[in-house]
């Protein structure tokens, strides 16, 4: 069964300061796909890259926040029904729930809310479409998903845990760091022909290493600090990039801990070149480093890693 990874968009957010789409990657795997985060621009990136509704089986969120699930609503409406060659059988999102560590984290959507209130808000849409183009009822066919994740600060909080299966893929997922989030997600994604971890959001983190170790592929996240402190932004903010994202030369490490065979650089927050984000993450990586743009293709598999 033939597996590959597209990055459908890899910009950190929430902003435009560049030409590639929000971060987004899909996983196809033989006739069916998965995405990972919902970034801006993914609906027509993952139209462009050949995927239609119709072979969407399940979608994985990340960390809520809006750079990674802002064309959520987006994808599930262009993407359902046959009269766009959408989706006519249940699919899956799956993402954290709720954040207990906020004080009115009660009061704030998980995964699960945030599905529903986009059918909530589209249900004047959605009523017109059920009955006018003979569409299915998509309330009825979105599984959704608060995972029930570790106790921040117990043991089982750096292993992995059973996240989704089915008969092309398994997922475990593990807590990363990307403080003030709470719970912010890592998944690790294995087919018959390889194994490819998505970071999400996160400062270097052990528990990623442990994670992604012996995979084929990790696609990890860096930032460039110092384009932040030369646009003159607040401490405040320079703080939260330092202490919730990762430098190349910090993916780099993860990579070579974790033993993989390939180190993608996605979610690049901050701008360079891209040589400059490659040559800092094989300072520490001395497997092949890839800086990923809108649209890149990676196929998985033995013996070698192809890609297009």
């Amino acid at each position: 069964m033939s597996v590959e990874l597209i990055t459908l968009g890899t910009a950190a957010g929430p902003a435009i300061r560049g030409p590639e789409n929000g971060i987004s990657s899909a996983l196809v795997v033989g006739d069916a796909f998965y995405m990972v985060d919902f970034g801006m621009g993914c609906s027509r990136a993952a139209h462009e890259a050949g995927l239609r509704g119709k072979d969407f089986t399940a979608g994985f969120v990340t960390h809520l926040h809006s750079d990674h699930v802002v064309e959520l609503p987006g994808f599930l409406l262009w993407n359902w029904g046959a009269p766009v060659d959408g989706f006519t059988a249940p699919v899956s999102i799956l993402g954290p729930g709720k954040d207990a560590t906020r004080p009115d984290g009660a009061a704030l959507s998980g995964t699960s809310d945030l599905v529903s209130h986009v059918l909530q808000a589209f249900s004047y849409d959605i009523d017109i479409r059920v009955h006018d183009e003979a569409r299915p009822d998509p309330a009825a066919l979105l599984r959704t998903v608060d995972l029930d994740t570790p106790a921040e600060g117990s043991p089982a909080a750096a292993l992995p845990f059973d996240v989704y299966e089915d008969d092309r893929v398994k997922v475990t997922g593990i807590l990363v760091e990307h403080p003030p989030v709470r719970p912010a997600l890592a998944f690790r994604f294995d087919t018959d022909a390889g194994s490819v971890v998505f970071s999400g959001d996160t400062a270097e983190c052990d528990a990623l290493a442990v994670l992604a170790a012996g995979a084929d592929v990790l696609v990890h996240e860096a930032v460039n600090l110092d384009f932040y402190a030369g646009k003159g932004f607040a401490p405040e903010f320079l703080n939260h990039q330092r202490i919730s994202h990762t430098p190349p030369e910090g993916a780099g490490r993860v990579a070579a801990a974790a033993g993989v065979g390939r180190l993608v650089l996605s979610h690049l927050a901050g701008r360079a070149e891209p040589e400059w984000w490659r040559t800092r993450a094989a300072s520490t990586f001395d497997g092949p480093v890839d800086v990923a743009v809108s649209g890149r293709r990676f196929g998985i598999g033995s013996p070698v890693l192809s890609l297009a």
